[in-house]
């Protein structure tokens, strides 16, 4: 065969590749609302920088690229790793080699310290591959471990993920789904119908919306898989390439909200309630805020944002839900949050507005404790910068819980605003004060007294700042700068712990 022939037929054979299942099954995959994942990883990538890796493993007459593309290429100018599966061949199951092939992605990443992004959408394992297609999970699930913390992994859930296969997204650090075309499930809707009789459709069990907004494993909604492509670029550029670079910087840009409007965002009465997410855009850059898990635990904000250009964690207490109260989803949000931003050296700055722990007996039983000390856990941990502002209330076990000095706040600054207690006046003077009131003339009268007394010796922000708990209590419209200058300072921070295998996380 000469040389022409054979590149002939090189090209016949790249040809059938890249036409993935054919153009009655990519006919198919459009009228579901869905792109193909070549598609998808041309409107991914920076234009012309896609390179694909293992083009003809497998038997690439039968199931051409096995089911998942894979390779890497620029996204805004910096290197990413992909795999994409193929729904429009084998229903993008998962066999042996397509496992390899997803392996040797995640372990090019490693080599070179750089993101990998997986675009899931299978209809899990190749069953006729038995044990095969077991281990092939099994060995991404590995990989997924080993690698976390030493690169970002993000996956995108664009069409079903069912049984095993859902491990690995979980395994993984932020999760993206598509709404009204993506599903995760552990057992589908006929299963659970066999086993327990409950009626339950595919969206309800485990569309976006409800892994968004109920279970809280998904992180991220978009409104088709563009937008939702769109987003995991933006939020890659929060990001280092690995554990061993510090985060992008970008230009400073002043926010588009005028500090002045910071005086009246926060109420001077501790019992009204507003909208965190109102200061955290009049102090970052661009008033721009990439919020993760918008729609779950909602009594919590954590996000990322920049300050000089200088990319951060931002975590805050919303008291427009549940008054701002941590309970244990909240608590859970936040430290895996928290564990994150560590792990990829991105400072954090915490805007403290928190009356306590949510009591109750159904968050007792189950687990607060062990669940708030999560929190504990993952601020203590963290050795990244930590910037603390207390907006109003901080009260007891939870104004620790949310990096107070206490856990190795490297800077904390309160609101005048701020009322840093063990409890809430109110609370306290019910106790402290109970013998007074019942004997007093009028006790409704003494009560309020004893309560304004109580506000104007100890809640407040100058107690805490007489012990050096708290930096400074500043004018709510230095807030931007007073959290640029703290940044800035600790950008050369060196902080060393006992040597350890790893910690227990209380989980």
């Amino acid at each position: 065969m000469s040389m022409q022939e054979k590149l002939d037929q090189l090209k016949e054979l790249r040809a059938k590749v890249q036409a993935g299942g054919g153009e009655k099954k990519i006919a198919k995959q459009h009228a579901a609302g869905k792109m193909t994942a070549r598609e998808r990883i041309d409107y991914f990538f920076d234009q012309d920088t896609f390179r694909e890796i293992d083009v003809f493993a497998g038997e690439p007459d039968k199931n051409p690229s096995e089911g998942v593309v894979t390779g890497f290429g620029l996204v805004n100018g910096r290197k990413v790793f992909v795999y994409a599966q193929d729904f429009t061949v084998t229903g993008g199951s998962l066999g042996m080699v397509h496992a390899q092939k997803i392996c040797k992605v995640l372990d090019l990443a490693m080599r070179n310290g750089a993101p990998v992004v997986g675009l899931n959408d299978s209809g899990g394992a190749r069953i006729q591959e038995g044990v095969d297609a077991l281990n092939g999970f099994g060995e991404i699930f590995f990989r997924n471990t080993i690698a976390s913390g030493v690169i970002p992994q993000l996956s995108v859930i664009m069409g079903p993920c069912a049984g095993g296969a859902v491990y690995s997204p979980a395994l993984m650090d932020f999760i993206f789904m598509v709404n009204g075309t993506s599903q995760m499930f552990i057992t589908g809707p006929q299963v659970i119908r066999a086993v327990t009789g409950e009626e339950v459709s595919m969206e309800q069990l485990g569309g976006a919306l409800t892994h968004n907004q109920t279970s809280g494993v998904a992180h991220f909604m978009g409104e088709n898989e563009e937008h939702c492509l769109d987003t995991v670029k933006n939020l890659l550029g929060y990001l280092p390439a690995s554990n061993t670079e510090k985060p992008p910087l970008s230009e400073s840009v002043e926010p588009a909200v005028d500090r002045e409007a910071l005086l009246d965002i926060v109420p001077a009465q501790p019992m009204f309630s507003y909208d965190v997410k109102k200061v955290i855009q009049a102090v970052v850059d661009g008033s721009e805020f990439l919020e993760v898990l918008p729609l779950y635990a909602k009594n919590a904000v954590v996000g990322f944002a920049r300050f000089a250009g200088q990319p951060v964690g931002i975590v805050a207490n919303q008291p427009d839900f549940m008054a701002g109260c941590l309970d244990i989803n909240a608590s859970d949000k936040i430290s895996r949050f928290v564990r994150f931003c560590d792990a990829f050296n991105i400072p954090l700055v915490t805007f403290m507005d928190v009356p306590g722990f949510l009591p109750g007996t159904g968050q007792e039983f189950g687990g607060i404790i062990r669940h708030g000390a999560k929190m504990l856990y993952a601020y203590s941990e963290a050795t990244v910068p930590k910037v603390t502002i207390i907006l109003r209330k901080a009260y007891g076990g939870a104004y620790l819980a949310m990096c107070s000095s206490s856990l190795r706040a490297d800077m904390v600054y309160a609101w005048p605003t701020a009322e840093i207690a063990v409890m809430g006046p109110e609370g306290a003077v019910n106790i402290i004060k109970r013998k007074e009131i019942e004997n007093a003339a009028n006790p409704a009268e003494e009560r309020s007294r004893l309560v304004q007394e109580y506000r104007d010796k100890f809640a407040n922000p100058y107690v805490a700042s007489s012990r050096g708990f708290v930096d400074d209590v500043i004018d709510p419209r230095e807030t931007r700068a007073k959290i640029i200058d703290a940044i800035e300072s600790l950008a050369s921070k060196r902080e060393s712990r006992p040597s350890k295998k790893h910690g227990n996380l209380p989980v």
